[in-house]
């Protein structure tokens, strides 16, 4: 690979971390071509784009993204291939079925909005993340209980009441 294919590939890295805001690195190494092609064709299926790449580019590539990733310098040794998603929880569901089949690929670390999560140890935990509409539907589900007990409460309340009126009308 010459120094322009190394900057290109550099520059299409950092726009990707910058576009998915998410994404996973993964040792792949020592995987059968047969293997890698399976775990290609998953991602096209589940909307996840994978790259190979050396390292030290996947360094210089976060280093121009911009953000803190320090900590996921040291795990970038060996081979690495990178899951870029919107989804923060695809790319670990996906890894997660994938390692039924054999050992790999192994989570080195994931990068979800802000958030790093470092070894493979983190797998179970990112494929319980919700999304942020999840999340947002929670808290707005959360602040509507209130408002809706008050509702019922004077709704229900109002039927008694009703039904008292109604029956004292009858006697009287």
């Amino acid at each position: 690979m010459n120094k322009e294919e190394k900057y290109d590939l550099v520059l299409a890295l950092t726009e990707q971390i910058k576009e998915y805001g998410n994404f996973y690195i993964t040792d792949t190494s020592d995987l059968t071509v047969a293997k890698i092609n399976n775990i290609r064709r998953q991602c096209f299926e589940n909307d996840i784009k994978i790259q190979v790449a050396k390292n030290s580019l996947i360094k210089k590539a976060m280093e121009a993204a911009g953000g803190d990733f320090s900590p996921i310098y040291d795990v970038l040794k060996g081979s690495s291939s990178i899951f870029f998603s919107k989804s923060a929880t695809a790319p670990a569901k996906l890894i997660k079925k994938l390692r039924k089949q054999g050992d790999k690929p192994v989570l080195k670390a994931a990068y979800i909005d802000s958030a790093v999560f470092i070894g493979d140890n983190q797998l179970d935990t990112l494929t319980k993340l919700k999304s942020k509409e999840q999340l947002i539907g929670e808290v707005i589900g959360l602040l509507q209980s209130p408002a809706k007990n008050v509702v019922s409460a004077l709704q229900s309340g109002g039927n008694i009441l009703a039904g008292v009126v109604k029956t004292l009308q009858e006697r009287g």
